[in-house]
């Protein structure tokens, strides 16, 4: 399979699957982000949910990819570090904030900063038009922000923080986005670096838990967190892994921005299972994302 994908690297072919790849990241990553949100605290889910990717991807790494090439190693390393530094940023953000506030915040910063690192990390150039497109999808999920924030039940004390926490992890999502993609650029099987990044990026959050629960005043059932940690991996695997081989595939800040229709998802996961209303206004500002998200692939 590795040798099929990269055949597709650079070609016509490969273009359209890494659109399909990245829409469907798009709506696993709203998924992944209503599970670390969801009944348990986002510290503990994210623990859970990580400690099982790690686990479930150890073998693969150890005993089924080729293992990486000497070079790969600092190029993890760096990609540890912006993945702790996301992950404490996010579940900060979750803590002091609404899901339906703090998440379509750090989408709506993610793709403008993913844009400009793709620029200066692979020299893409956006075309004026594609830059509207931009505009327009951060236009709506920042009015979807903004809208959900007027009509849904707030800590307003604690707002500010929570919203200069979803502006930082939105810049960590660039971030990762850009230096993940050239990641998994750099080393011959993309499925080599799927599979370490998974193993050695699984270890850091379980240990954050296991230094918080003493502490913890209401310790959960480990079952029921347990298996939301299993589902919350394999949602992982093919929503990371997806946008990761569109990376390669194709162009990152297309890529990048597709990946932000995830709001629209997010909305509709709100209204699904979490019982939220779903009103004329928010169906007009996912149609405004959805409307950017076509207006970049049309202008590339």
């Amino acid at each position: 399979m590795s040798d099929w994908l990269i055949s597709l690297e650079g070609t016509e072919a490969g273009a359209t699957l890494a659109t399909g790849l990245a829409l469907l990241a798009a709506f696993l990553h709203a998924l992944f982000g209503a599970l670390q949100k969801g009944r348990y605290d986002p510290w503990l889910s994210r623990g859970a949910i990580d400690l099982s990717y790690g686990l479930i991807a150890a073998p693969f790494a150890l005993f089924v990819v080729p293992w990486p090439e000497p070079h790969m190693w600092p190029i993890f390393g760096v990609v540890w570090i912006i993945h702790v530094g996301y992950k404490i940023a996010q579940a900060s953000a979750y803590s002091f904030g609404a899901y339906t506030v703090v998440y379509p915040v750090v989408r709506g910063t993610g793709p403008f900063f993913t844009v400009i690192g793709a620029w200066l990390l692979f020299g893409e150039v956006f075309r004026p038009l594609q830059w509207l497109g931009v505009a327009v999808l951060m236009a709506g999920i920042f009015g979807l922000a903004a809208y959900n924030l007027r009509h849904i039940v707030v800590d307003r004390a604690r707002l500010p923080l929570a919203l200069g926490l979803a502006v930082m992890t939105g810049g960590f999502v660039a971030l990762y986005t850009t230096y993940d993609a050239y990641g998994i650029r750099a080393t011959a099987d993309p499925f080599t670096f799927l599979a370490w990044f998974f193993f050695i990026d699984g270890f850091f959050m379980p240990l954050v838990q296991a230094i918080r629960w003493p502490r913890l005043a209401v310790k959960p059932v480990l079952g029921p967190l347990a298996f939301r940690g299993v589902i919350g991996a394999f949602v992982a695997f093919f929503s990371f892994g997806s946008i990761m081989v569109a990376t390669r595939l194709d162009k990152v800040g297309e890529a990048a921005v597709l990946r932000e229709t995830s709001t629209v998802f997010a909305a509709l996961i709100g209204w699904l299972m979490l019982g939220e209303r779903v009103g004329p206004r928010r169906l007009g500002l996912m149609a405004l994302i959805a409307a950017g998200a076509v207006i970049v692939e049309i202008g590339g």
